[in-house]
């Protein structure tokens, strides 16, 4: 098997464990909406947004410099053991010191203690895998990981279906009946994180053979060598976990109590429609990046990249416009709710912020080519400061002059990803010039911004309109295109027919 195949194989079984749990958020988004209250998914979301940024904290870059010293380092074993005992008794360090401060944790987070004690467990549980997980990774076998992955999505579904909706049908006054004793009333968000914590579990259980492996020896020098490489790694993750999570948190902190948790909720669930966005990011990602580094050594390696980014933007462009105008369609199948309906107005705000993102992610080729992908986390900063300041700015004083606090949030997003894809490209511009089509890449965006505000904000549900917006873009597309399609039409009509095959 040539390694360009073998590369591309792994990488679409990678893609599919990374895209699938992603896409289980469309079944739960309906389930969870139909059966919470906003406030009690707002609390859900508020939890989960801890649990992310948490997940960054307890893996402290030692997933990134595992890859880099397994590989460098003769002795692999001492890489593994050492990384896993460090992961291993952080681990439980974080449990007790949780647990023995659960309380104090409960009141300072305004969450109720039994849910912090679920989210600790899960943390902890999804710490010990870390390594497992990337042992897997390095040692090329995709498909047990991807088993894994999908295995732990699959039952958290299966478990949230079970304990919220067919428990309760299930359960009879019988006291002494089987369900019955598993059946508690008002207890859908702690089955949420039961759930979780099953998959969790089972997932260690899977991998828990790693641990009766390894020998448990730790060599402190490699441990500080992999610390000093993994902890920039952590500072970049800690930032893009806030640009990610802590418009959710700040929002339920900073708004008055008795509407914080009804304004996440509907905010979290209209934000889930920006999933199309991220689906088409995140594949593209995992694609994109080993292309970038397999093209550096070539001649014309610079303007590859100029038009990748250039047909991102315009794929991008059109899902963005898409979406956008199929919004009101999509969210009768995700949030079925009326009353979550009120925040689709951040929709376009926060599929436009994903968008920059992808774009971003085009832009920062140039820094990780260089080896200078500390400029990456100094960026990252930069829009971690920007969404916690505008969040800070933007929620109360929208709360006050009439306005819900969530349309600050989305516009924090908007503005860090926006300001992170502006940086990179002008420090970009002197360090790694890349000779981008600006022209049509702004023509793209910007009429595509153009019309998505036409069609959500002017004739919102008029699909007449929206879709003759979308034809007339596709048309703008194939005005400015038309003579590269050309070209391809003509090359593959030239190419010569292949001769019968004979059987010997």
């Amino acid at each position: 098997m040539s390694i360009y195949k073998k590369l591309f194989q792994q990488t679409a079984i990678y893609g599919l464990a990374t895209v699938f749990p992603r896409m289980i958020s469309f079944f739960l988004v309906p389930l969870y909406t139909d059966l919470l209250p906003k406030e009690e998914y707002g609390k859900v979301t508020v939890i989960f947004a801890y649990l992310i940024f948490f997940n960054v904290v307890l893996a402290y870059g030692m997933e990134t410099a595992f890859f880099r010293f397994y590989n460098k380092e003769t002795d692999k074993r001492n890489v593994v053991e050492t990384s896993t005992v460090s992961i291993f008794w952080t681990s439980l360090a974080f449990l007790g010191i949780g647990l023995l401060f659960r309380n104090t944790l409960a009141v300072w987070s305004e969450i109720d203690v039994q849910y912090v004690t679920y989210t600790i467990w899960i943390l902890v549980l999804d710490a010990l895998v870390v390594i497992p997980f990337s042992k897997l990774r390095a040692n090329q076998r995709p498909m047990f990981y991807a088993a894994i992955k999908i295995g732990n999505v699959s039952v958290n579904l299966l478990l949230n279906i079970f304990f919220l909706i067919v428990l309760p049908e299930l359960a009879t006054p019988n006291p002494d009946d089987f369900f019955s004793l598993l059946y508690f009333e008002n207890f859908q968000i702690g089955y949420i994180f039961i759930s979780n914590i099953i998959a969790s579990l089972l997932t260690f259980i899977v991998l828990f053979p790693d641990y009766l492996k390894i020998k448990w020896h730790f060599d402190f020098d490699l441990w500080k060598r992999m610390m000093q490489y993994g902890l920039p790694i952590l500072v970049a993750g800690i930032a893009f976990a806030i640009n990610e999570q802590f418009d959710k948190i700040l929002l339920g902190q900073l708004l008055p109590a008795d509407v914080a948790d009804a304004e996440v909720g509907i905010y979290a669930a209209c934000y889930k429609l920006g999933l199309f966005m991220v689906l088409f990011r995140t594949a593209y990602t995992l694609g994109i990046e080993p292309f970038f580094f397999s093209h550096a050594a070539s001649d014309n390696a610079k303007e590859t990249y100029a038009t990748v980014t250039k047909y991102f933007v315009i794929f991008g462009s059109f899902i963005m416009l898409g979406v956008i105008v199929f919004a009101d369609l999509f969210k009768q199948l995700m949030i079925r709710d009326q009353s979550y309906w009120e925040a689709m107005k951040v929709v376009p705000l926060i599929i436009l912020a994903n968008f920059f993102l992808g774009i971003y992610t085009n832009l920062s080729v140039w820094y990780k080519l260089i080896d200078k992908t500390y400029i990456g986390a100094w960026i990252s900063l930069v829009g971690a400061a920007v969404t916690l300041v505008l969040n800070f700015l933007l929620i109360p004083v929208m709360e006050q002059n009439g306005h819900n606090g969530y349309m600050g949030s989305a516009i924090a997003t908007l503005a860090a990803y926006g300001s992170m894809m502006l940086l990179s490209y002008l420090l970009g511009r002197n360090q790694y010039p890349i000779p981008y089509d600006r022209k049509k890449i702004g023509a793209y965006l910007g009429l595509s911004i153009v019309f998505s505000c036409v069609s959500f904000y002017k004739f919102r549900e008029n699909y007449f309109v929206g879709i003759a917006l979308l034809v007339l873009f596709l048309y703008f597309i194939y005005h400015n295109e038309k003579d590269v399609l050309h070209k391809i039409i003509k090359r593959k009509e030239k190419l010569p027919a292949q001769p019968p095959k004979t059987e010997v």
